[in-house]
């Protein structure tokens, strides 16, 4: 086969599905994003990039602020794009990790432009690994 089909990021539909996605182990990266955002269709194609080289050791989620009612107060996103990984934590679970239940949480954020290279980062040095 000459071309190879890309694994494109999942779009969030409910909030709760972000922990059902954490359970399986993998790291969850999330970008918030809305409709009418410059930046946020800037940040599109890394994005579709990083679910295509992280497939099989994270799940790159994107989430339609608008669409998905709870997801930015659970996050408290005050602005897109803002990008998290959440998930367990690789190595040991914090204090505060512990107090939101099952060891699950915030590991890694940013907002606005960010480059790809800090998003690869981001993802590896929370267990994921590119295909």
């Amino acid at each position: 086969m000459i071309f190879k089909r890309r694994n494109k990021p999942f779009n969030l539909e409910h909030v709760d599905q972000i922990d059902e996605l954490a359970a399986s182990g993998k790291p969850v990266f999330l970008d918030f994003w809305q409709t009418g955002c410059q930046s946020c269709r800037t940040m599109d194609g890394v994005v579709g990039e990083l679910a295509d080289e992280y497939a099989e050791s994270a799940h790159v989620v994107k989430v339609n602020v608008r669409n998905v009612p709870g997801a930015a107060q659970r996050f408290r996103v005050m602005s897109t794009p803002t990008f998290v990984v959440y998930g367990a934590s690789p190595k040991k679970k914090s204090k505060k990790s512990k107090r939101e239940g099952g060891g699950l949480g915030e590991r890694w954020r940013a907002s606005g432009l960010v480059k790809k290279n800090q998003l690869q980062q981001a993802l590896e040095r929370n267990g994921a690994s590119r295909t």
